[in-house]
C-alpha cells in the first residue's frame, strides 16, 4: 500500500485496537482505500492460520473455573473482530466460560467505554461493579473512561508503566494471583 514498514515495537503497541483505529494510530495520513487493502490483507493472512493452535497463558483455565465457581459473571471485551475472537474461543475452548462479548467490529474499539456500557447492560449492573482485566493500556483507559476498576496483567503486550497510566487496582504478574488478591479485598468488584 505504499506505507512506510513500522518497528515490531511500534506495531505491538496498537495490540488491542480495533482494525481500523489500530491503523489510523499507525499511519494518520492512510486513505480508505489503503485501510481497505491492508484489512483485506490482514484478513487472508490472519485467517490462514485457522488451524494452528494457540496456547494460553499457564493458569488461565484455572482462574477461571474459580471465578466462575465463585459466581463471578464474565465477559469479553476485545479488540477482535467476531471472526476472530470465535476463531480463539474454538481454538482455545473458553468460550464456555463468558456469558457475553464484545468485539470491535461490532461496536465503539477500546479505548472508547462503549464495550463495557453494553456488557454493564447486559449484566443490569453499574459499570462501577464492574472489573476490567487488561494486558493493553488500552483496556486499562476503557475501564476508566467507563467508571469501572481494573487490573492490569504485566506480562502481556503493553509494559508496567503503562498500564499504571490507567490507575489500575493492582498489576499482576501471572494470572493466578488475581484470586487471591479478590480473596483480600473482601467485597465483590462486579459480579
Amino acid at each position: 500500500c505504499d506505507l512506510p514498514e513500522l518497528s515490531y515495537d511500534r506495531m505491538k503497541s496498537i495490540i488491542g485496537l480495533g482494525m481500523k483505529e489500530a491503523l489510523y494510530d499507525l499511519y494518520p495520513q492512510i486513505t480508505s482505500d489503503q485501510i481497505d487493502a491492508l484489512r483485506a490483507h490482514y484478513s487472508k493472512r490472519f485467517h490462514q492460520n485457522e488451524g494452528a493452535e494457540l496456547s494460553l497463558f499457564p493458569g488461565v483455565v484455572d482462574v477461571l473455573e474459580s471465578l466462575r465457581g465463585a459466581g463471578y459473571r464474565l465477559a469479553v471485551a476485545t479488540g477482535k473482530s467476531r471472526r476472530g475472537l470465535d476463531m480463539a474461543k474454538e481454538q482455545t475452548g473458553l468460550g464456555e466460560y463468558f456469558e457475553i462479548e464484545r468485539c470491535a467490529d461490532e461496536t465503539q474499539s477500546k479505548p472508547h467505554p462503549q464495550m463495557l456500557h453494553e456488557l454493564a447492560e447486559h449484566f443490569g449492573v453499574d459499570e462501577s461493579n464492574m472489573l476490567m482485566v487488561g494486558d493493553t493500556s488500552f483496556d486499562l483507559e476503557m475501564a476508566a473512561r467507563a467508571g469501572s476498576a481494573s487490573v492490569g496483567v504485566s506480562y502481556g503486550v503493553h509494559d508496567t508503566e503503562a498500564l499504571l497510566k490507567h490507575n489500575p487496582k493492582r498489576i499482576v504478574d501471572e494470572i493466578g494471583e488475581l484470586i487471591g488478591w479478590l480473596d483480600s479485598v473482601k467485597q465483590p468488584l462486579g459480579n
